[in-house]
């Protein structure tokens, strides 16, 4: 079986599977060193970067394409530590680590493994709510709250505007929906009259 990857490029399965294994095996390593305050900032960081290199193909490039030297990287690095200016060395050693062993295109897997080991290590879990509209940042407090009641653990949502909901909200947390749209009552309501 074989995955496509940003860029084109096709992974065969079980190089995809190594990936992931060591990503994840960095991953661990960063939280284990990482001390437990600082966590959710070194997540967020972490995030922020893979982001930035997702959105940025020239940064991409330079990060994935074997062309450039080990130095050029390096310097990339510095620069986006520059940006970030963390507060422990902890992320930038980190960073110049993946650079002097070529696993900074890692990165993206690495943040998004770094999050769930975190998340699950605090008790949290993240959700992601549908809405028509944007929503207040009271309504969203609300919400995690309510959430965190039914799941039993601190939600942590993520928002997204979608404008063919019509009203109301539609939130997932882990694999559990929980759908108050508009639509859906409409829907619910057409088959009932149906049948």
């Amino acid at each position: 079986m074989n995955v496509a990857r940003p860029g084109g490029r096709v992974l065969h399965a079980p190089s995809v599977m190594v990936h992931v294994s060591v990503a994840r095996r960095y991953a661990r390593a960063l939280l284990a060193a990482s001390p437990s305050g600082a966590v959710v900032g070194i997540a967020d960081q972490l995030s922020a970067l893979a982001d930035l290199m997702e959105s940025n193909p020239p940064l991409a490039d330079v990060i994935r394409n074997p062309a450039y030297t080990r130095g050029q990287r390096h310097g990339v690095v510095e620069a986006l530590i520059q940006l970030l200016k963390p507060e422990a060395p902890l992320l930038p050693n980190f960073l110049r680590l993946l650079v002097d062993r070529h696993r900074l295109a890692m990165l993206p897997d690495i943040a998004r493994l770094f999050r769930d080991m975190a998340d699950e290590k605090a008790g949290r879990v993240r959700g992601t709510v549908v809405s028509a509209v944007p929503l207040d940042p009271q309504s969203i407090r609300q919400l995690e709250s309510t959430l965190s009641h039914v799941v039993q653990k601190q939600v942590v949502l993520e928002t997204r505007v979608d404008s063919g909901v019509l009203g109301g909200v539609s939130t997932q947390v882990g694999s559990v929906v929980f759908d108050g749209t508009l639509r859906t009552q409409l829907d619910d309501l057409k088959r009932a009259l149906q049948s």
